[in-house]
């Protein structure tokens, strides 16, 4: 019994480690479960595909008009959960790989673009640093959460897909770093989270030859109610807000301040011990400047290791 609800539990934590991810959205993921306890020493491969449309594009200092923009994508990752000094981390990396197709007017004049290529990878190591110490699989049946407080570290690194002669392109050309912390709370099978983060992003001194563009962090805030249903089914609804996000270009602003919301829902489902599926869709509530699409996507993923 305690072997089957120890299994059922590892589901529900499992999807922690993946984010949907796209240019000009990295900043606005909706993430259920980023600081749930996950035994230690279990892997995680992850392989997802999400179709977004809608503006999405890297750069909102561009003034493009009426943009009607598709992004296909695969996702590829890999994560692993750590003992961090008696308590529970995780580090993981996403990679994922996609398609643009889209229109828009620039200046008054129609544009078209079509690129496929890689998407800027993503590197991050979280760690619980309270309500959730590091245990084995074998330790993890007599584990009950309560509060648990966690902060992590996102990393996108600039390996994408980048031509320094095209206005869009799949990656940014730049760094970013998004520290964060979070918060959550078991209520039965109820579990509330709510988390804060910033992303910090460095220029792109390649913007259509040798200009360079800087842009101002973005602070985000983001809340979900979850639901524990049996045999490790969790389902959740999602909400973020942010602001932030003024661009320059050389030095001159392009007015571009972002203040905008998302909402989404996600759906996990076991497939077997080692197998699980989830659903997820989202959509922009009020948008001020910047992305603002309709996304939905599926991930499978494989659980091995720490004994499973």
């Amino acid at each position: 019994m305690k072997h089957k609800l120890c299994v059922a539990r590892l589901v529900r934590f499992a999807f922690a480690s993946l984010v949907m991810v796209a240019p000009g959205a990295v900043a606005e993921d909706l993430e259920p479960r980023s600081y749930a306890n996950t035994p230690v020493g279990i892997n995680f491969l992850l392989l997802g595909y999400s179709d977004l449309d809608g503006n999405v594009t890297a750069n909102p200092s561009i003034p493009l008009e009426n943009a009607k923009l598709n992004i296909k994508t695969v996702v590829f990752a890999f994560a692993r959960s750590l003992d961090v000094w008696g308590r529970s981390g995780k580090f993981d990396i996403v990679v994922p790989e996609a398609k643009l197709t889209g229109s828009a007017l620039l200046a008054g004049e129609p544009r078209e673009r079509e690129v496929t290529g890689l998407i800027d990878p993503r590197l991050r190591f979280s760690v619980n640093l309270y309500g959730a110490p590091a245990m084995s699989l074998a330790e993890f049946p007599g584990y009950q959460q309560d509060v648990i407080i966690g902060a992590s570290l996102a990393i996108t690194a600039p390996l994408g897909q980048y031509d320094d002669s095209r206005l869009i392109n799949l990656g940014n050309n730049r760094w970013s770093f998004k520290p964060e912390l979070g918060i959550s709370k078991r209520l039965g099978q109820v579990t509330l989270e709510l988390s804060g983060a910033g992303t910090f992003y460095t220029d792109n001194d390649e913007l259509l030859g040798d200009h360079v563009l800087s842009q101002d962090p973005i602070y985000q805030v983001q809340g979900h109610l979850i639901y524990a249903f049996s045999n490790g089914v969790w389902a959740s609804l999602d909400a973020t807000w942010f602001t932030g996000g003024s661009t320059s270009v050389d030095g001159v602003g392009n007015h571009d301040h972002q203040e905008n919301t998302r909402y989404g829902c996600t759906l996990t489902l076991p497939l077997n011990r080692n197998h699980s599926l989830k659903l997820n869709a989202s959509n922009g509530g009020h948008t001020r400047t910047g992305s603002e699409y309709d996304a939905v996507g599926i991930i499978w993923q494989y659980r091995f290791g720490g004994g499973l």
